[in-house]
């Protein structure tokens, strides 16, 4: 195949060359389109039928020949699933008089003069991804062409002057690209010309003044470009228009009154521009309009009387305009029309009666100026059938009076929209008859009573807003029938009662806002499985007790639950009470012979002691010991650690593998391979190799005599180490812990007053310092993808601790060091199993140096320390990379701390502030939020609402997008 395509090549080639004074050996058609298919992609095989050893290509598919001379007259190949590119071949097919390329995915520019097929009569490129400028000569020898169609491609900059050649063009459709500059004014003189589009560009300029060569036009499309000016009043004399559009530019002045004369027209648009002055009875001349749009302009008046004469009006939107007075009553005339748009204007006067007997689909008349009851036009349309209507937007008006019970008669009304108004009453039960309503907004109303229980038949509902009423009564039940809904709005009413259970079946709510109102109890757990959650606002109730747990409740902003004294969790601020037997009363009538009553007495009265007293006394008792226990240990500690940075041995020959101890040589032992110190023992006390300090001790770099870099981390806590044999067996299980994200225990050193731990040594530095610091002055920029392994490769080290029964303890960034090609290594991981006496004293001590890691149960001696610490520290260390900052910062007046920062700013859609400063425009959103929110849930204040950290791991891997064009755009 491929030969064949470079013998027709050649051959296409050498006939353009000679000419056609000899006869080609193969067909020119079936030549010309077998190099024209090999340019193109065709995934769906919708060329298959086109083989290059038939003689003839006027059975192939999407080919069509003259039966008379059997030569190619039409190729028409739209929504053929085709790519690649318009290639010379076409030019071989002399014949041809249509080509439709329609509806496929060609690229680049025409590369080809089609012009030169002086046959040809229908260009239509449409709907491709074509690209770049209209060749110069594109147009040149177009004399024949009646039909071009360039729509929906990305062609760019001005149409050539060319165009003018072609003076017999009936169709020419440039819409939807990137066209810019002024239209070749020869355009507007064609007078063949039937259908113009140009909407959807660049095109600026002005509309001439002699435009009375397009005296076929029927169609004229401008729309979305930067025309200005006015419209030309010759526009009358194209008496043969049908449609015309000139919305969303910037034309201006008062529409001329010739449009009068346009009596075949069937659609004016001119929204969005700039148009000012009335509407005259001009309008009431054209009798056949079936579309009237000139919202959004700045017209004023009275909405002209003559509009009624249009009978066959279907639309007429006068919206976002300066209309004044009332709407004339002769619209009832248009027995026709389907929707009446007069919103945004200064109408005044009553909703008119005559509104809802036209069988309107929707009336709007949001942001006027109307006044007095609604009830009269829904009651004076008692007797006529409201199939057809589907919105009711009337909206930021002055009406008033009670919602009528006839509402429920307007069956198939999807929106309904009153708020903003004065409307009082009660909400009538007949909503509930509204099976097909998707939005209903009552709010900022003087509406009272409950909200009915038949609310529940509304079962399409989407969206319900009755905020700001003064509604009471309990939110029923019967909403979670409308399993669709996304926005519950019910705040700054007085509802009380608890929230129904049944709200969490409700599986699609996005916004809930129930503040200011009095809504008492708890808030129902199940309402943790509603996944979809954007915004949940409960603020200024009377709520209790615990928030319900999962991702979204422990990230929400404080805010959305402020005003509720005794609701506790994360979010509020506060901790929940432990969960405590009842309190037991001692037996007044004991006579202490039970030795479960311990009675006091008090004058002649026994005091009545609970549990909860015991556990007072009993912690004030526990207090007093630990203060005298905590002085006597740390004068100890301090003594011991004096003598035994006195007695550190400095030459090579102290250090011993023999597996015997020797209080005055120690033992040393290295888990592969015999050690040879000789060079580095001094280093021991040698500051200039010391590589930092932490909690647990601090940390020298040490060259071993086979020219191998080692860390050794000298044990500043020794003498809480009381047991050898303890000592050794749990360094044995950390020297077999082994993960390409930790750092490798290599070895270790005892004796009694000295522990040493020999780690490998990792050059790269810790993340603190990549994050926070650097030789220049100024911080190293670590890019989203670096960013995002180390989290994953922290993520991977703690999981796989956790999986062996081990808690780090002291998390922190400096704590993570970076190897050679990037990667995260986790250090100091089990180093508490160390110390058999370790207590909350000592882990108090470390954290002055974990500031802002250290989860908030090691404030509190009864709650049990487990692996959750760890998720919490990792919760703050995700925050920490992703925006560059300190888990705290203390500014001059202020200290910041990371977590509440970054759940406030994702709360408020500050999503710039959650994210460095230094990756702004270079990190998927996509992830970067996404691991935020994950950092986040890691912060729980509750350790069981935390996640464990294998499912982190595969959080992380179901966030990230595997996405090379992501890499390439930050290199």
């Amino acid at each position: 195949m491929r030969k064949m395509f470079w013998i027709c090549l050649f051959l296409l080639l050498a006939g353009v060359i000679i000419g056609e004074s000899l006869n080609p050996p193969l067909d020119d058609d079936v030549l010309g389109l077998i190099v024209f298919k090999a340019d193109l992609i065709d995934p769906d095989g919708k060329l298959a039928s086109w083989n290059e050893d038939d003689e003839s290509p006027c059975k192939w598919k999407g080919v069509w020949c003259n039966p008379r001379s059997n030569r190619v007259s039409d190729l028409v190949l739209d929504g053929f699933g085709l790519s690649g590119k318009m290639g010379r071949g076409l030019m071989q097919l002399k014949f041809l008089s249509k080509l439709s390329l329609a509806r496929n995915n060609l690229t680049g520019s025409i590369g080809v003069n089609l012009a030169q097929l002086t046959n040809l009569r229908v260009i239509d490129l449409s709907e491709n991804s074509l690209s770049g400028p209209v060749r110069n000569d594109f147009f040149e020898q177009c004399g024949s062409l009646r039909s071009i169609s360039l729509a929906s491609n990305k062609f760019s900059g001005q149409v050539p002057d060319s165009l003018v050649s072609c003076s017999a063009l009936g169709y020419l459709n440039l819409s939807s690209n990137q066209f810019s500059g002024v239209l070749p004014s020869g355009v507007w003189s064609f007078n063949g010309l039937r259908f113009l589009d140009v909407s959807d560009n660049l095109f600026e300029g002005e509309i001439p003044k002699d435009i009375e060569g397009l005296y076929n036009l029927r169609e004229i499309k401008l729309r979305k470009n930067q025309f200005t000016g006015q419209v030309p009043d010759e526009i009358g004399v194209c008496a043969l228009l049908r449609s015309v559009d000139f919305s969303e530019n910037s034309f201006s002045g008062s529409l001329p009154s010739s449009l009068q004369k346009l009596s075949l027209c069937n659609e004016l648009n001119f929204h969005s521009n700039l148009f000012t002055g009335e509407i005259t009875e001009w309008i009431g001349e054209l009798g056949s309009l079936q579309t009237v749009d000139l919202s959004k302009n700045m017209f004023s008046g009275a909405v002209p009387n003559a509009i009624g004469n249009i009978q066959s009006l279907q639309v007429l939107n006068i919206s976002n305009n300066r209309f004044t007075g009332s709407l004339p009553a002769s619209i009832m005339n248009c027995q026709n029309i389907q929707v009446l748009d007069a919103s945004q204007n200064s109408l005044t006067g009553f909703l008119p009666t005559w509104v809802f007997q036209l069988g309107l689909q929707a009336a709007l008349f949001s942001g006027n100026k109307l006044t007095g009851s609604i009830n009269g036009a829904f009651t004076s349309s008692i007797n006529i059938s409201h199939q057809n209507l589907q919105v009711i937007d009337i909206s930021h008006n002055e009406l008033s009076g009670e919602i009528p019970s006839d509402i429920g008669r307007f069956s198939s009304l999807r929106f309904l929209n009153m708020s903003t108004n004065s409307l009082t009453g009660e909400i009538p039960n007949t909503v509930g008859k509204l099976k097909a309503l998707d939005s209903l907004d009552l709010s900022v109303n003087w509406l009272n009573g409950s909200i009915p229980v038949q609310i529940g038949g509304a079962t399409s509902l989407k969206h319900l807003i009755l905020s700001q009423n003064s509604l009471f009564g309990n939110i029923p039940s019967s909403i979670a029938t409308c399993s669709f809904l996304t926005s519950l709005i019910l705040s700054r009413n007085s509802l009380s009662g608890q929230l129904p259970v049944a709200m969490a079946k409700l599986a699609d709510l996005e916004y809930v806002d129930l503040s200011f109102n009095k809504l008492t109890g708890t808030l129902p757990k199940p309402l943790a499985n509603l996944g979809h959650l954007v915004t949940f606002n409960v603020s200024h109730n009377q709520l209790q007790g615990e928030l319900p747990g999962g991702v979204f409740f422990n990230t929400i902003s404080p805010s959305s639950v402020a005003g509720n004294p005794t609701l506790c969790g994360a979010a509020a601020n506060k901790s929940c009470p432990a969960v405590l037997p009842k309190p037991i009363v001692l037996n007044p009538n004991s006579t202490g012979s039970d030795p479960d009553s311990v009675p006091q007495i008090l004058g002649h009265k026994k005091v009545i002691l609970s549990i909860s007293a015991l556990i007072a006394i009993g912690a004030a008792a526990v207090i007093v010991v630990g203060i005298i226990f905590i002085t006597v240990l740390n004068l100890r500690v301090r003594s011991t650690m004096s003598r035994s940075a006195a007695s550190v041995p400095l030459s090579g020959g102290d250090f011993s593998s023999s597996p015997g101890t020797d209080t005055n040589s120690g033992k040393l032992v290295m888990f592969s391979g015999e050690p040879d110190f000789s060079t580095g023992a001094h280093a021991l006390l040698n500051k200039d190799c010391e590589l930092g300090r932490g909690g647990f001790g601090a940390v020298y770099r040490t060259v071993l005599g086979d020219g191998r870099s080692v860390a050794i981390k000298k044990l500043t806590v020794s003498s809480l180490v009381k047991s050898q044999e303890d000592f050794e067996r749990e360094v044995r299980k950390l020297g077999k812990i082994h993960h390409q994200n930790l750092v490798a225990l290599e070895g270790y050193y005892w004796t009694p007053s000295l522990q040493l731990l020999i780690y490998e040594y990792v050059s790269g530095g810790n993340l603190y310092k990549h994050l926070h610091e650097h030789e220049d002055g100024n911080r190293s920029s670590l890019t989203w993808n670096e960013r995002f392994n180390i989290i994953l490769g922290i993520a991977k080290s703690l999981a796989h601790l956790h999986h062996l029964n081990i808690i780090h303890y002291n998390l922190k960034s400096s704590n993570i060091l970076m190897d050679g090609l990037g990667e995260p290594k986790v250090a100091d991981f089990g180093l508490a199993r160390l110390l058999p006496m370790l207590d909350r004293y000592v882990l108090s001590s470390k954290i002055q140096s974990a500031l802002g890691y250290m989860a908030p149960e090691f404030a509190c001696k009864t709650v049990k320390i487990t692996e959750k610490c760890d998720v919490y520290g990792f919760g703050v260390l995700v925050l920490e990379i992703v925006t560059g900052r300190r888990p705290v910062e203390y500014m001059e007046d202020d200290v910041v701390i990371l977590c509440d920062m970054v759940r406030g700013a994702l709360e408020e859609g500050r999503v710039d502030e959650c994210v460095d400063e230094r990756l702004q425009g270079k990190f998927p959103a996509e992830e970067a939020i996404p691991v935020v929110k994950l950092g986040l849930f890691c912060t729980s204040q509750v350790p069981s609402n935390r996640p464990d950290m294998a499912e982190v791991v595969n959080i992380l891997g179901l966030i990230k997008c595997p996405s090379e064009s992501q890499e390439e755009s930050e290199l």
